[in-house]
């Protein structure tokens, strides 16, 4: 591991390289609430096991977690479920665009991974387990303020009420999962729970934090806390190293070697097993919908560190 007066140098170099790259890519503008950021935005924040921060750039602006709060409410309903939550959603790479409804028709009702959005959706109707969905609403937000020790995050209702003006192929996939017999409570209630948990605001470093669990194997190394055990937060990095970015997924492991889970909003939490978490946000995307300019620093974040699980 680099020394923390070299990581802090290589952090702060990669915030000035990136400098001639910001604006690449596109703005996820078909959720009108997010096309109104600016693309020009990026920050970087790395926390480390033993507690050390180095971070750049725009590494406090809060941004829309969106798609990155899947691996929280995974890892929260495999706490409460167990391997059960397996029987209800798959654990392979997709192939397919994050919201397609192919797949999901052709293998009856159980979605490909827990990461597409068929998945998620299944994960948080396992969580909501018939409950209201405030309640959802506020275990979810919670949970992760707990794991970021940040009692100040929270939903962004402007986004969650934007999503669910558009979110019409979310509730396709809803219906046609609650068709199959693998969606329990009302499409309405599990969706307004999604699109909520989506829609937390979170900044680079709190996210870091928070996912700094699954780097210390299911155990939070700065507050001893026990999140899940060893062997679920290996299978949780697995799933985000196989499945984090959709059809992208193996570029990403490709290019970065290291466990991931992007979101729309231009965030991507990283992971380094043992060592580190790693949160970059800069809202032009991709073609596949990752972060352009945040999954270049990432890269060269690896290169630099020489951290990779290869």
């Amino acid at each position: 591991m680099p020394s923390n007066a070299d990581l802090s140098e290589i952090v702060a170099t990669i915030g000035r390289d990136m400098a001639d790259h910001l604006g690449g890519g596109k703005v996820a503008d078909y959720i009108p609430a997010l096309a109104r950021v600016d693309a020009r935005r990026f920050g970087m924040a790395v926390i480390t096991t033993d507690g050390e921060v180095a971070e750049t750039g725009d590494a406090w602006i809060p941004f829309s977690i969106q798609s990155i709060s899947k691996v929280f409410t995974l890892t929260m309903a495999l706490e409460r479920l167990g391997d059960d939550l397996w029987k209800r959603v798959g654990r392979e790479p997709s192939g397919s665009r994050f919201n397609s409804i192919v797949q999901l028709e052709h293998e009856h009702g159980i979605p490909r991974n827990p990461f597409i959005n068929a998945g998620a959706i299944v994960v948080t109707d396992a969580l909501l387990a018939g409950r209201a969905p405030a309640a959802g609403i506020a275990e979810i937000r919670d949970y992760v303020r707990k794991l970021a020790d940040v009692e100040t995050i929270d939903i962004d209702t402007e986004v969650a009420s934007s999503e669910a003006a558009t979110g019409f192929r979310n509730q396709s996939l809803a219906n046609f999962m609650r068709g199959f017999g693998n969606l329990n409570s009302p499409v309405d209630d599990v969706l307004k729970v999604y699109f909520n948990q989506c829609s937390l605001r979170i900044t680079c470093r709190q996210l870091a934090r928070a996912g700094l669990f699954l780097a210390g194997a299911g155990t939070d190394p700065i507050s001893g806390d026990v999140v899940t055990t060893s062997k679920r937060a290996r299978r949780i990095a697995a799933v985000m190293m196989t499945c984090g970015h959709y059809d992208a997924s193996g570029e990403f492991a490709f290019h970065v070697g290291l466990p991931g889970k992007s979101g729309v909003g231009g965030g991507i939490l990283a992971i380094v097993p043992g060592k580190a978490s790693i949160a970059v946000w800069s809202p032009g995307l991709d073609e596949a919908g990752t972060s352009y300019v945040g999954a270049m620093a990432l890269k060269r974040l690896a290169a630099a560190t020489r951290w990779s699980v290869f």
